[in-house]
Parts: structure tokens; C-alpha cells; sequence
């Protein structure tokens, strides 16, 4: 079964290029075209599942602004590429835009990235990489762009890559600090009080913390939840605790405790060790806490050090 960025590259490759070389080759160098953005398909997770919704031959057609391709250009492009086969390789094009606007077709380059991280260029204020949500940035830079003769698009991916080192730093220790207050600290006294619902809140939290905290120490973005766990599988070295983390997220409290515990402090100490090599802390300690605190001592930007330690997380 083809994916859909293999149905993608090859219905643009056989119907895409040839139109737009045919039809508008005094635009074609102003022009890119790829698969990204919202779906499993733009990172590669989609499957038989994900048929079911938005699955359809089609590709992102990217525009700059309209001092260089005008409004009457981008509508005669939007008009051929919906004139393009509604048919290929035995699955139908749909003619409902999906909830949420169109995933495919023509696009400003300025809007698609607009919509993703809130700036028309990539270029993020220290507060805006603090706060969009990873999601987002995970899908401004996912899939592949098949064309790029104007590489704005492809400049503007370079820019959001990953974020800078400092606003890694920070999200490492509010998160760090997350993991350390729900899972070494409250776990344990939420099962002293007898407090199973409390508890499992607790160990939730630590799951989603030590999952962010892995996706950055692979300067990875997150991506939206449902497809966290599947990424997580991908990192080398790290793959083995996804089976943790979700025995801590299925087993119960009050007869698994000791075990659950066991593994808080287990995957604490793997994500210390891997702190300890990428020279992110230099302690000798099993709190989370302190290598925290450490974390965000080695930051460099003295305003984005200053910021409360969970300003990131």
C-alpha cells in the first residue's frame, strides 16, 4: 500500500509539474510545491486507519505574496489544479474541504506559515518560541518539499528547524521540573493519601513531561499527541522506554505502586545520564529537581534565564 507522500510526490511528478510547466512556465520559478503541514501522512504515520478521512491524491502548491504572483495568477493556478485528474492510482480526490481548511492546493506561503507559528516569515520573537505550541512548529516543518524554485519556502523550514538552544534549554527545565514535582514527589504521596485518581493524575503528568523532555534532547518538535508515541519509538537509544511509559499510563495504582515507582526512578535516571552527556548538567544527584535548576543555570540569554523555570513548559 502506497503512502500518502508517495501518492503525493507521484501525482504531483505525472499531473502537477507537467501542468504547471505547460500552463504557467513564466510562474513556475516563483513557485514550490510539496506535502505538509496537518495529517499523519505529512510525517510518514499514516496507514490503512487513516483512510478514512482527508486521504486523497494532492499536493501543496506554495505562493509568495501578490507583489510577485498576483491574485488573477493564483486564482487561474487554483482553477487548473482543481482541474487535475480526480483519480489516481484507484483513490479519489475529495470534493469537501476537510474540517479545518483546505490540506492541499494552492497556498501563500505567508499564510500557511501564519497559521502554523503566528509569523508570516519565520522569524519568532524569544516569547513566540516560548510559546507556540510544538505541535505547530512540528507541522510547519514536516513532510517534504518536492519543488522549490524560489526557496522561500525551503528558507523559511530553515529558520523554524528547531528551536534556538536557549528556549531548548528552557523547556528541558521546566519540564525536568514537571517530571520531578508529578512523579518522584507527588506519586508517592497521592498513594500515602490514598488517592488512586490523584495519583494517576501525577503519573500523566510525568509521562507528558519526560516525553517532552526526550523529544528535546533529540531537538525533535512534538508532534500533536496522538502520533507522540510513534514518534518517540523513532529516537535511537530512547525507543525502549516507550513501553514504559505506557505501562505507567495502563497499570493500575495501588497494586502496581511499587513497580510504577521503580520505573518513575528507572527513566528519571536514563534522562539524567543523557543530560550528563550532552553537558546539560553537571550533577550528581537522582532529583530531577536539581538537574532542573541546573539546566536553566546554563542557559545564556540572561532574559530567557530569568523567566520563571516553567515559563517554557
Amino acid at each position: 500500500m502506497n503512502n500518502g507522500m508517495t501518492l503525493s510526490r507521484r501525482y504531483f511528478e505525472e499531473y502537477g509539474f507537467p501542468m504547471l510547466t505547460a500552463q504557467f512556465p513564466e510562474v513556475l520559478p516563483f513557485l514550490a510545491a510539496g506535502l505538509c503541514g496537518s495529517g499523519s501522512e505529512c510525517f510518514g504515520y499514516d496507514d490503512a486507519v487513516s483512510r478514512d478521512h482527508d486521504f486523497e491524491p494532492g499536493f501543496c502548491l506554495f505562493l509568495p505574496d501578490e507583489s510577485v504572483v498576483d491574485r488573477r495568477t493564483a486564482f487561474l493556478l487554483e482553477r487548473a489544479y482543481a482541474s487535475l485528474p480526480s483519480e489516481f492510482m484507484g483513490i479519489s480526490r475529495s470534493r469537501l474541504q476537510p474540517a479545518g481548511g483546505a490540506r492541499h492546493g494552492v497556498i501563500r506561503t505567508s499564510s500557511f506559515f501564519l497559521e502554523k507559528t503566528g509569523t508570516k516569515d519565520g522569524l519568532l520573537s524569544m516569547q513566540q518560541w516560548l510559546t507556540v505550541p510544538e505541535y505547530a512548529l512540528a507541522e510547519a516543518v514536516n513532510g517534504c518539499i518536492f519543488f522549490d524554485a524560489y526557496k522561500e519556502v525551503t528558507r523559511i523550514r530553515q529558520l523554524l528547524s528547531y528551536y534556538p538552544e536557549d528556549i531548548r534549554r528552557k523547556k528541558l527545565a521546566g519540564h525536568l521540573l514537571l517530571m520531578a514535582q508529578s512523579g518522584q514527589y507527588n506519586y508517592p504521596r497521592c498513594i500515602a493519601h490514598s488517592e488512586p485518581g490523584a495519583a494517576q493524575l501525577a503519573v500523566v503528568e510525568f509521562v507528558k513531561s519526560a516525553m517532552a523532555v526526550v523529544f528535546l534532547l533529540n531537538r525533535t518538535y512534538q508532534p500533536f499527541y496522538k502520533w507522540g508515541f510513534r514518534a518517540f519509538r523513532s529516537f535511537e537509544g530512547f525507543s525502549p522506554m516507550a513501553g514504559a511509559l505506557e505501562y505507567l499510563l495502563t497499570s493500575g495504582n495501588a497494586e502496581d505502586f511499587p513497580r510504577k515507582l521503580e520505573w518513575i526512578e528507572k527513566l528519571s535516571a536514563k534522562i539524567i545520564l543523557e543530560l550528563r552527556r550532552q553537558n546539560l548538567t553537571g550533577l550528581q544527584s537522582d532529583d530531577l529537581e536539581q538537574h532542573a535548576y541546573s539546566v536553566q543555570n546554563t542557559i545564556s540569554d540572561g532574559m530567557v534565564r530569568n523567566l520563571h523555570i516553567l515559563a517554557g513548559a
